[in-house]
């Protein structure tokens, strides 16, 4: 009998790793990205705008496709979509890696996205459908906000390296040999699971959802270049309110939706997936834009700015455990609301250490904000698996994933561009002032932080408007994360049975 329950815990362990390090490879493909940016602009000859779509051509088909990843998990088989979803990165990361130009380096990183759609929704039913009892579930989520934390510490360090001593293709090309170790591993010791119950595609929600997401995306993205009242912005706007709609209005009618809308009468899920849309959007696209603000304001090498990232990613990875320590004694809730509070301490104190040019202060702020997103990390995932049955959890593992990338893809093109706009007015302000030309294109290489050919002092000028403009997307970030707090503390103010 021991012996039996031996093997099953082992069996139960491997999934927990194997599947964990499929979410961690997204992860760190993500982190590893966002500190090698710079570099990618500057080799490329990139704007402010394609560098946004670097981040959004991947998260728009990361987020589009999540929920019905999980549901065509749950159809074939979640470790057979996981294994085609590690090859199909694979192949993308090495197109990433061989793109010559930015319109090239955007088709394969959406491919790339849709193969970490295929990878991370069964990677997390697997996780949930293998840990339903609620105390192994919370050691397997602990477990795996750690493990996320832990590659948030690696991913500066790694892309540091690489951009310094191989180069930014090599941050695409070595998922090559990682996802094939992973597959072969999966294959021999992951169980199959699927759902009993056979559930059809819906593709028709799948091309509304992402049709709105990719208006919303487009219009964030070229509204502080167009303005927000242009001819090439409003239509944008105005499809993403129409296709969003329109995806409730058949959803509502399907039998088998691509997601389930009565679920969303549970207030603990509401208030659970709130929650992970402003952890994504205030604390894991501001992760992303740290980097840039190292470089662009400190001067950073990008060696540099992946060792001043520890402090943000140490926190990540250190907070889970007192967040499952404060498990034992509060309700989900209140973990969620003190996370996203200290979230918004962090997103302050970095604005306000910009503003003051503090160096110290930045780090400092930097760890409170990394503080909250370590709580937020594993909490938000918790919170959403549990509310929902584990028949469904391919739709449960949709739902929290999709919230999430849908809080990077709307976080950043939206703070993206309260960055890119108040860098804009703050360099021509500063450059007028000091009697120096000002052109669009001078403008567009100060928001971007190419300034290798600047004198010293239009490259004083030009960091000091980067940090005063970048303040604004902290102070942004800062009120999205309150608002959450409040209407998670109201949602889950009960805890759910």
């Amino acid at each position: 009998m021991s012996t039996a329950v031996d093997a099953a815990a082992s069996r139960t362990d491997a999934v927990l790793l194997l599947a964990s390090a499929g979410c961690a490879l997204t992860v760190l493909d993500t982190n590893v990205v966002g500190v090698v940016l710079p570099t990618i602009a500057r080799d490329l000859s990139a704007s402010f705008a394609d560098i946004e779509w670097v981040v959004s051509a991947y998260v728009l088909c990361f987020a589009s496709l999540l929920l019905p990843a999980g549901t065509l998990a749950d159809r074939i088989g979640r470790r057979r979509l996981y294994l085609i979803g590690l090859v199909l990165f694979a192949l993308a990361s090495v197109a990433c890696g061989l793109a010559a130009q930015a319109g090239a380096l955007y088709l394969a990183r959406a491919g790339q996205g849709a193969a970490a759609a295929f990878m991370l929704a069964p990677a997390l039913s697997l996780i949930g459908h293998a840990h339903q009892d609620p105390a192994r579930r919370a050691r397997a989520w602990a477990i795996w906000g750690a493990i996320m934390g832990l590659t948030m510490v690696l991913a500066p360090l790694i892309g540091g390296a690489i951009a310094t001593w191989l180069g930014w293709r090599w941050a695409f090309h070595i998922n090559l040999p990682l996802c094939l170790l992973l597959a072969a591993l999966s294959g021999c010791y992951v169980p199959e699971s699927r759902d009993p119950v056979r559930r059809r595609i819906d593709v028709a929600g799948v091309v509304l959802f992402a049709g709105s997401m990719l208006s919303w995306t487009w219009a964030l993205i070229r509204g502080p270049v167009e303005g927000w009242t242009s001819t090439a912005v409003l239509p944008w706007l105005a499809s993403g309110v129409v296709l969003g709609a329109a995806f409730i209005g058949v959803e509502r009618r399907r039998v088998q939706p691509m997601l389930d809308l009565r679920l969303f009468r549970i207030p603990a899920l509401v208030g659970a997936v709130i929650a992970m849309f402003a952890y994504a959007a205030a604390v894991q696209v501001m992760a992303s834009l740290l980097p840039l603000l190292l470089q662009n304001v400190r001067g950073d090498s990008v060696l540099q700015a992946g060792l001043h990232m520890l402090p943000f990613a140490l926190a990540m990875l250190l907070l889970p455990f007192l967040g499952r320590r404060l498990g034992a004694h509060w309700h989900s809730g209140k973990i969620l609301a003190l996370g996203l509070g200290v979230a918004v301490l962090g997103n302050l104190g970095i604005a306000l250490s910009l503003w003051q040019h503090s160096g110290p202060g930045l780090l400092l702020a930097m760890a409170v904000l990394g503080s909250g997103g370590g709580l937020l990390n594993g909490e938000t995932q918790k919170a959403i698996m549990s509310v929902i049955p584990p028949d469904r959890a391919g739709m449960a593992s949709g739902i929290s994933t999709t919230a999430r990338f849908s809080g990077i893809l709307i976080g950043f093109a939206t703070l993206g561009a309260v960055l890119s706009s108040h860098v804009r007015a703050a360099a021509d302000a500063a450059l007028t002032a000091a009697g120096s030309p000002v052109s669009p294109a001078l403008l567009e290489r100060v928001v971007v932080g190419e300034l290798s050919t600047a004198s010293d002092a239009l490259g004083v000028l030009a960091r000091a408007a980067y940090a005063q403009g970048a303040g604004y997307a902290f102070i942004a970030a800062a009120l999205m994360a309150l608002l959450a707090m409040l209407a998670t503390a109201w949602l889950m103010r009960v805890p759910p049975r």
